[in-house]
């Protein structure tokens, strides 16, 4: 299993063999995953497994690619755009949050940043598929709060930008370095209404 990245096939299992990985994925991480958890877990057989994806590290970035997209979605989906600002981003913050500080979210960073040098377009699909999407939106909605007099910001995209570095604080670099294993909801919460009330501070009216 040694081909590149862009060595991927669509076909008829394909979504099975997605699902079966992301549940083994979840459970193992990507180093203690093995090709015949996987297998066996998308119901499929080996051969079949290896003709969709060559390499496993082909497999977990697809994996996080869907995954990605799937949260950035989730986050829209469940954000009530018409809210106050401070409501909004309390709720973006925390999907965002939870997201980053959980095992999959971790194990995907984690090994973007191992692979960069062998494949430099894995961050590039990881933000695209992700995180743009979510800048974009909080962009849009902001563009929205501007309009009804709610927030004053210029740089629409360093703001939104801004926020997100805010939800990180603390545990985000804790978590990285191994300082902690797992964050509660409660230190979520402590972190990013901290980030809402710096960015109301900023940029609220």
């Amino acid at each position: 299993m040694t081909n590149g990245p862009d060595h991927v096939r669509r076909g008829r299992k394909f979504g099975q063999v997605l699902a079966g990985a992301r549940e083994v994925f979840l459970a193992d991480g990507f180093e203690g995953a093995s090709v015949d958890d996987i297998a066996r877990v998308a119901g499929v057989s080996k051969a079949t497994l290896y003709s969709y994806f060559p390499d496993k590290r082909i497999l977990f970035i697809e994996v996080a690619d869907h995954e990605c997209a799937r949260q950035a979605q989730e986050a829209l989906d469940h954000i009530d755009t018409d809210a106050a600002p401070a409501e909004v981003l309390g709720q973006a913050g925390r999907h965002i949050l939870r997201f980053l500080t959980s095992t999959l979210g971790q194990q995907m960073f984690r090994l973007f940043v191992a692979e960069s040098d062998r494949f430099p377009q894995l961050g590039q699909r990881f933000y695209n598929s992700g995180p743009a999407v979510l800048r974009k939106e909080m962009v849009t909605y902001f563009k929205a709060a501007i309009a009804r007099g709610e927030l004053n910001i210029e740089d629409l995209v360093l703001a939104a930008d801004q926020f997100g570095e805010l939800c990180k604080a603390d545990l985000w670099p804790r978590l990285m370095f191994g300082v902690v294993r797992s964050v509660s909801d409660a230190e979520i919460d402590r972190v990013v209404d901290g980030a809402v009330e710096m960015f109301m501070a900023r940029y609220g009216v």
